[in-house]
Parts: C-alpha cells; structure tokens; sequence
C-alpha cells in the first residue's frame, strides 16, 4: 500500500503558504445519494496518524478510527454534502464543483492554497468563484496526480468525507431497505441495478443518471 507524505504541504509551507487545505470528493459516481465533499488543513507541526492512505484502499473500520484521529491533529476540517435533488437539477458536475467550494466555506481559518486529486483539472472545480473564496487564483490551487494516495491532506480529506457518507448511506438504508444500499453505498453494483429493476426508482437516486435503462 502506498501511504501518503507531507511533501507537497511542506513545499508550500516553506514557499509561505500557512493554510493549505486539501480536498476531496467521495460518491461522485454513485447511483444513489449525495455526493459529499471532505476538507482538512494541517498544523505546519502535525504528526499524521499512522495508517492514513486513500480511503479506498482502508477497511471501513480503519476509515472510522483514522477519521476520528485526523479531526484531533487538523486545524480544523470540514464536510459539504450536496443533495440528490440539487445534482438532478444542475448535473453532477456543476453539484461537485458546489460541494468543493462550500466545503472550503466552511472551513477555518481560510486556506491560502488549496490542494485536490488531478482527476479535477482547474476548470472542473472552479475553487474561487466564490465572495468568499476570490483570493484562491489558479495559482494558489494545485490539481495533484494520484492526490489522494500520495498527498497527506488529500488523503485525509478522502477519509472523512468517505466516513461521513457511508454513514449517512447506512442511515437511508433504514429508509429504504430494498435496495441495499447498506452494501454498496449507493454505487451501481449488479446488486444494486436489480434493486432498481424489480422495485423501481426512489427518492433518493439520481434520475439525471438515466437510471430508467435498468427498469426495462
């Protein structure tokens, strides 16, 4: 397993950066659900707890003690969760770009520089379109390549927006125990299509994702 460093973060700090926030999204490609957005800044001093990686690669209860360890150390770190009904209306795209930049609204103190995984080129995620956030340029954001699995604060940000979510996913399950999405959390799983196929569509997936094709 790879495990991720403070190399980038350190670069930036000694170039003068002192707020760098990492970002990263988790449910982006999911059926059901919202996608939800995690963010964390680092004390120049941090000591990263042990295990930390791409939330991907961590079992679910590394994630949720890894979670837990990273919101102790963090400056400070943040979550934005954007709803089924906001991605049917905008697309999940213009949704995902909303949840990066409330996720960098909510948290403090105000980052000075923002990192994210190069799945996001700078004009997908459009950081700085906000009041708010207008002092975060192209040049104070850097796309990184394999960010959640070699960048410390991207990395932690996976973790805690990936605990975030399948939490609440284990929760709509309660409320809609057909589909299994306890499992699955959501994703396009065969499991998960002949849910859709035999019960149909509910409240909670996202149509704008041409789910019907599954009901034929």
């Amino acid at each position: 397993m790879i495990f991720p460093t403070l190399d980038i973060e350190n670069k930036l700090w000694k170039k003068g950066y002192h707020y760098i926030c990492g970002l990263d999204e988790v449910g982006r490609g999911c059926f059901a659900g919202p996608v939800v957005v995690g963010a964390v800044i680092f004390p120049k001093d941090v000591i990263l707890p042990e295990g930390v990686a791409d939330s991907k690669l961590l079992r679910p209860k590394q994630r949720e003690r890894l979670s837990e360890e990273i919101k102790k150390v963090a400056l400070d770190w943040a979550v934005a969760e954007i709803s089924v009904r906001d991605i049917n209306k905008v697309g999940i795209g213009k949704a995902t770009q909303k949840a990066f930049r409330k996720a960098v609204r909510n948290i403090k103190p105000k980052p000075d520089f923002v990192v994210f995984d190069a799945f996001y080129n700078l004009n997908v995620v459009k950081i700085a379109s906000s009041a708010y956030i207008k002092h975060l340029n192209r040049k104070k954001q850097q796309p990184v390549k394999n960010g959640d699995k070699i960048c410390a604060s991207i990395s932690a940000a996976s973790i805690i927006a990936k605990v975030y979510r399948d939490n609440l996913m284990t929760k709509l399950h309660q409320k809609y125990p057909k589909y299994g999405l306890a499992k699955h959390k959501g994703y396009g799983t065969k499991e998960h299509q002949a849910a859709i196929k035999k019960y149909g569509l509910c409240k909670i997936h996202r149509r704008s994702f041409n789910l019907e094709k599954f009901l034929l």
